[in-house]
Formats: structure tokens, C-alpha cells, sequence
């Protein structure tokens, strides 16, 4: 038994509509068939096309042939399926690699916001210790200046 796979003409007069079939080669087009493995309908925009892929490549590993119709069709769709995987897969890589490169600003900028900070503290930390000798100088001058006043003093006494 040759087995095709090919398509079966249904709907109205002037307005067809196809479904993609197994059938056996010597069954009237439009008569029995096997399986149902999709449909196609020229008529709307865009022509919607679709088919159970993981049939057709069963069918096709048992022996099937498809239609030099229903091959085309395969053929247009698997390669638009193609370029369509393809460029998904690229705007993923393009938009992971746009991601490493936000995170890898983010961590930069993180590290110069946290160097700046630290040079912040250590300098406010020197400014605060060189405050402090100063005031501890002043006491210092105070005082000496309080012995000598002392001193001063007791030598007029």
C-alpha cells in the first residue's frame, strides 16, 4: 500500500480550504484517509498554514510521500520555522549579552561608589583627628599659658 500525504479539498465553492492528509495513494482525493495532520486555508491573510510536525516526520520515517503541493508547503513552513527559531535565538543572545553588560556597569559603578565612600570616611577621619590634635594643642597652649601666667605671679608677689 502506498501511502501519500496530500491534501483534501472541503469548503464552499470558489473559497477552498484544505486538510493535510496520510491517505492511501489510490482513495479518491477527497475520500478516506488515514490521518488528519494539519490544514491549510489560502484564502485568509496571511494564508494560515498548520501541521502537526512530529506526525509528518513519523509518516515520512514509515514511507509516506508527500505531494509536490503539500512538499512545498512543508518546505516554506519548516524554513520559516527556521529563520524564525534563528532569530529568536539571536535577540535571546543579544539581549543576554545586553543584561552582562547592565550588570557589569552596575558592579563597576557599585565599586566606585563604595571607593568614593571609603575615601569620604578616611578623609573625614583625618580631618576629625587633625581637629583634635589642634584642640588638644590648644588646651596645651592654654594651660602653658596658664603656668606662665602662674608664674608671672608668683614672681611680682
Amino acid at each position: 500500500m502506498a501511502v501519500k500525504i496530500r491534501m483534501k479539498r472541503i469548503g464552499a465553492k470558489k473559497r477552498p480550504f484544505y486538510r493535510i492528509v496520510v491517505a492511501d495513494e489510490r482513495s479518491p482525493r477527497d475520500g478516506k484517509f488515514i490521518e488528519e495532520i494539519g490544514y491549510y486555508n489560502p484564502i485568509s491573510e496571511p494564508k494560515v498554514f498548520k501541521i502537526d510536525s512530529e506526525r509528518v516526520d513519523y509518516w515520512i520515517g514509515v514511507g509516506a510521500k508527500p505531494t509536490t503541493t503539500v512538499a512545498r508547503l512543508l518546505k516554506t513552513d519548516f524554513e520559516d520555522l527556521a529563520k524564525q527559531v534563528e532569530e529568536k535565538k539571536k535577540a535571546e543572545a543579544e539581549k543576554k549579552a545586553k543584561e552582562a553588560e547592565e550588570r557589569r556597569l552596575k558592579r563597576e559603578a557599585e565599586k566606585k561608589a563604595k571607593e568614593a565612600e571609603e575615601r569620604r570616611l578616611k578623609r573625614e577621619a583625618e580631618e576629625k583627628a587633625k581637629a583634635e590634635e589642634a584642640a588638644k594643642e590648644v588646651e596645651a597652649a592654654a594651660a602653658e599659658e596658664e603656668v606662665v601666667e602662674e608664674t608671672e605671679e608668683e614672681v611680682e608677689a
